[in-house]
């Protein structure tokens, strides 16, 4: 009877994959569910993190097929990206080869832990296949104005001479040389969200199925803001400064004005005056410092006077031009109106720098001197200093103003986003290229849909410096233009891998269509995803993305749907000694090793008990160890038990019930009611597992006090029974093969998932602990209806009872309904 994990682990895999088990198709007589883990990275290993993703994902998609679902549940590859081409420079790999190595030995680890993919539907963002329809994607974008090229600055490294994504910087250097990262100025293709950022923002109510947190970060990261677009003019010149600013009652109040030192305004002004160096050197010194240090609350603000002014459009006063490091480009309009007196930022910058602080809103109690004032006042108030808007609240005073702005032809009425539109244009090889091509007489062409894909080209050579790998390619580069037939170049920019993971969960619906990415009869039946699993991290940029992508695919009438995903689970990280694991703590647990050790069910197991999965879990050999032992039980306890299966046909009740029976019984199915409920309704598989491991109690404590002569083999049977059944989600491997031993036949997922017997859960008597100060002293049998005081007073009138609390008080009795009574004495 000894429980050889390995060989039932392989024979049951191999089985399922001969069988075609988790093999899917369409089918309109049955309920669909569709389930969906975030693919993964192909790094060429499984972590700790992904067994515990793919395992929660796995319980609900095995649990959902016993339910009776046609369920859903594929996996692929987000292949593309930067680590493959820095394997490429330093083992002087092909990132192909690299990456399809990892995807092949990531596979094989997926398929060891005994995960129900469909594998037949599985895709890699790398594959031509696939990136096809990437690129295709980018071609209807461009065609609805929603693809568009400007100027933007990117992140440079002067010893690289090379373009680095923001992860390519690690503390303000570059992670190849290790030299201070500066911006430059490039062209580069955006994707245009904020035509989109109403409805994203709308639609978060909608997501009730998502965790509170995730919507409240989009719902930040969107940044809604309503207030007034308002037109300076700079003094001496045409050139005109717009600001968006959500304080127009503020308005009366500024005294200088701030720019963005890469605001392409700055150098105009400044060319050929004294403070052009200044100017240039401050600039200079901001390429060197990224946004999160420029706009930290600890770092210091600085600025440099570029010799200019702007007039203030609602009194004529003239205002100082700034440039600052707390100002960014891309956020609002790369300018902002300084109103000391009520925003302390501004009040810091004006005392360091000696610039005018102009109070124009007062407490209606005078509780503060905003004519003599220590740090700015930004509360509510009256109006003053104000013209004709003085004696006003400033609350009314916000939308008569903006009224008199519009009047004026000076300003006008906006709602502003923080959110910026998506920067998608990557300065390397491993990506899907830009399907674009340049000609000298057409300009920006799109590549024709029946010339796609763009192939990525092999002849190219890894390292880590000069410009694109892509740009020294002269197959690639040289081309021919769709349109005059002339000679051309092609993009050398690739897309963000976001763009790729945007739509994969439709691709998934139909993976070998050849015509299009999908097929819409295909997603009308599978989409939305009904559970989708992944961490917190991507609560912002792919969840946005794939939101985004949807509603435009919604729009183009190819989506049956305009949200991508129903409900969605954000899993806590796994640590080790307290922290997350990595390489550098030396606290990595290798899931082979712990799969090789203990077997997939116990990994599985493991990860699944000891945190619920929203939590995040602190690893524990010993729990580890635990959840074997366990295992190990229930293959001798269910071998021992094997011949009472033959005793039980599901769908009858066990007759003749002995008080041991019923007990049993009650134990069975209130398990079946709690662990259906934990999967259900809350995703509790720790207390799931718990609740199975006390049903695994009871069965024994049954088989140790009733005589083998007494026991009632269908009691019996039905218990083991409905103990596979349980623990199929979990554990599937050991379920398959116990189910098989005990003489059933087919495969254990595809039986029905069991439902309690209402009659079974009605006790007529409960045994309850009786506690004095917290210690157990004595045990009682209650009927299970006794109210609260019949269960009091029985527990009081216990003769051990009695005779320990003679001579005390009693401060008050607690008692746990069904559970236990604990009566308090002095």
């Amino acid at each position: 009877m000894e429980y050889r994990f390995s060989e039932i682990e392989k024979k049951w895999q191999e089985r399922w994959e001969k069988d075609k088990a988790f093999r899917r198709v369409e089918d309109p007589n049955k309920k669909k569910f569709y389930m969906l883990e975030m693919f993964p990275y192909p790094s060429g290993k499984l972590h700790m993190g992904h067994v515990r993703n793919y395992s929660i994902g796995d319980v609900i998609a095995r649990y959902k097929t016993m339910q009776g679902y046609n369920v859903l549940h594929p996996m692929g590859w987000d292949a593309f990206g930067l680590p493959a081409e820095n394997a490429a420079i330093a083992h002087q790999i092909h990132p192909s080869t690299w990456t399809w190595d990892n995807i092949n030995n990531m596979r094989e680890q997926l398929k060891g832990l005994g995960i129900s993919y469909d594998w037949e539907r599985e895709v890699a963002t790398c594959h031509p296949s696939y990136y096809r329809w990437t690129q295709w994607m980018f071609l209807q974008f461009f065609k609805r104005g929603l693809a568009y090229k400007k100027r933007a600055f990117v992140n440079w490294c002067p010893s690289c001479s090379t373009v680095l994504a923001n992860e390519q910087v690690v503390n303000g250097h570059c992670e190849r040389c290790g030299t201070l990262v500066g911006k430059k100025d490039l062209e580069q293709w955006f994707f245009k969200i904020t035509d989109y950022a109403e409805r994203l923002l709308r639609d978060i109510d909608r997501l009730t199925g998502w965790p509170e947190k995730v919507k409240v970060m989009q719902q930040n990261w969107i940044g809604r803001s309503e207030g007034a677009m308002v037109n300076f003019k700079v003094e001496g010149s045409d050139e005109t400064i717009t600001v968006f600013t959500t304080r127009p009652d503020t308005i009366y109040g500024v005294t200088y004005m701030v720019l963005a030192p890469e605001h392409p305004l700055v150098l105009k002004l400044v060319e050929g005056t004294e403070h052009e160096g200044d100017v240039r050197a401050f600039i200079d010194k901001m390429q060197y410092m990224n946004e999160i240090t420029r706009t930290s609350e600890e770092t210091e603000k600085e600025g440099v006077f570029i010799g200019r002014y702007a007039i203030n459009p609602v009194n004529g006063q003239r205002v100082p031009l700034y440039i600052a490091n707390y100002v960014l480009l891309d956020y609002g309009t790369g300018a902002v109106m300084g109103v000391p007196a009520h925003d302390q930022r501004d009040f810091d910058f004006a005392t360091k720098y000696g610039l005018p602080i102009v109070p124009v809103i007062k407490p209606e109690d005078d509780s503060v001197d905003v004519h003599n004032l220590k740090e700015a006042f930004e509360g509510q108030g009256i109006m003053i200093n104000s013209g004709p808007f003085n004696g006003l609240s400033n609350q009314e005073a916000m939308q008569r103003i903006i009224e008199y702005m519009e009047e004026k032809g000076i300003g006008k009425r906006r709602v502003s986003y923080r959110l910026r539109d998506w920067l998608i244009s990557r300065q390397r090889y491993w990506g899907a290229p830009i399907p674009i091509v340049y000609c000298d007489k057409c300009g920006i062409v799109p590549v024709p849909e029946e010339q796609l894909p763009v192939i990525l080209p092999t002849d190219v050579t890894f390292t880590g410096k000069g410009q694109s790998v892509l740009a020294e390619s002269k197959s690639f580069v040289n081309t021919t233009c769709p349109q005059c037939g002339g000679p051309a170049r092609r993009e050398t920019d690739t897309m963000d891998t976001f763009v790729c993971s945007s739509f994969y969960f439709l691709r998934f619906t139909d993976p070998k269509n050849t015509e299009a990415p999908f097929s819409r009869e295909n997603a009308e039946y599978w989409m939305p995803v009904d559970q989708y699993v992944g961490g917190v991290e991507h609560a912002i940029l792919h969840l946005l993305y794939a939101r985004f992508f949807t509603k435009v695919l919604y729009d183009m009438g190819l989506c049956p749907v305009d949200e991508p995903f129903t409900n969605l689970l954000t899993q806590g990280m796994v640590l080790k000694d307290g922290s997350k694991m990595s390489k550098s703590k030396g606290n990595v647990v290798s899931p082979e090793d712990i799969v090789a050790k203990y077997g997939a069910d116990t990994a599985r197991l493991f990860i699944l008990f000891a945190a619920p999965p929203e939590k995040d879990l602190e690893w524990s050999d010993q729990g580890v160890e635990g959840c074997y032992r366990f295992l190990n039980r229930v293959w001798r306890l269910v071998n021992e038990c094997k011949d009472a299966c033959k005793h039980y046909v599901r769908g009858e009740k066990p007759a003749n019930l002995s008080e041991q029976d019923k007990k049993l019984r009650y134990v069975v199915h209130n398990t079946i009611k709690r662990v259906t409920v934990d999967i259900e309704e809350r995703f509790n598989f720790n207390t799931a597992i718990s609740a199975i491991m006390e049903m695994v109690n009871a069965i024994h404590q049954y088989k140790e006090k009733v005589d083998e002569a007494e026991q009632n083999m269908a009691v019996l049977g039905e218990a083991i029974t409905h103990l596979l059944l349980l623990l199929a989600p979990f554990a599937p491997h050991i379920a398959e093969e116990l189910w098989e031993v005990t003489g059933h036949e087919g495969s254990i997922h595809a039986q029905p998932w069991p439902v309690y017997d209402l009659q079974a859960l009605v006790q007529e008597e409960v045994e309850m602990v009786v506690q004095v100060n917290g210690k157990v002293r004595d045990r009682m049998m209650v009927p299970a209806e006794a109210s609260q005081q019949e269960v009091q007073d029985m527990a009081l009138n216990l003769s051990k009872i009695r005779n320990l609390i003679k001579g005390k008080s009693v401060v008050k009795v607690i008692v746990v309904p069904k559970k236990l009574v604990n009566i308090v004495v002095k």
